[in-house]
């Protein structure tokens, strides 16, 4: 699969889909420190164990460069306890900064929480942070929906990119 490119000085503005996700519930977040362990055994569980690994170094970053996807779930009882916080269940993750600087990638979203804008507003606020960084281009690499990413933010294909930075994987004897 190729790289793409994306130009962060023309990001669309996502403020509305946030606005619809968060009447859903969900809310798209910067993870914290203290959920690397969560999170990333989240992404083994749902996705690969490399993307579990990418994911675990974006802990590694300050601050993080990990954004996840989260519903907050309702409680049946009445809590006293200022601080007994609702849990929130992960539906998605999308990191930067991790493979390579100026990356983007790798994101994921739970294939049964598909089609409500997660994706792209987990892309979009990843891309946001990285331009907020300094960077003015972010490449996406070993794009697979490429349709995806066209039409969320512009991106194009790299000529020439495949298969780019990514070697084959390594065996343990």
């Amino acid at each position: 699969m190729a790289d793409m490119l994306v130009k962060l000085y023309t990001l669309p503005d996502i403020t509305p889909l946030l606005s619809k996700l968060n009447h859903m519930g969900v809310e798209v977040r910067r993870a914290a420190p203290m959920e690397k362990a969560f999170v990333t055994t989240w992404v083994h569980r749902h996705f690969s164990t490399t993307w579990a690994a990418e994911c675990e170094t974006a802990f590694t970053q300050r601050p993080v460069t990990c954004y996840i996807a989260v519903r907050k779930e309702r409680r049946e009882t009445a809590v006293s306890h200022p601080y007994a916080l609702p849990p929130e269940r992960i539906l998605g993750f999308a990191c930067y900064d991790v493979t390579r600087k100026g990356m983007f990638g790798p994101e994921g979203v739970r294939d049964k929480e598909r089609g409500y804008g997660l994706g792209t507003a987990l892309l979009v606020s990843c891309l946001q942070a990285m331009e907020a960084d300094g960077y003015a281009y972010a490449v996406i690499g070993w794009a697979g929906p490429t349709e995806f990413y066209r039409r969320a933010v512009a991106a194009t294909i790299i000529e020439g990119s495949e298969p780019g930075i990514y070697r084959g994987p390594l065996l343990i004897d």
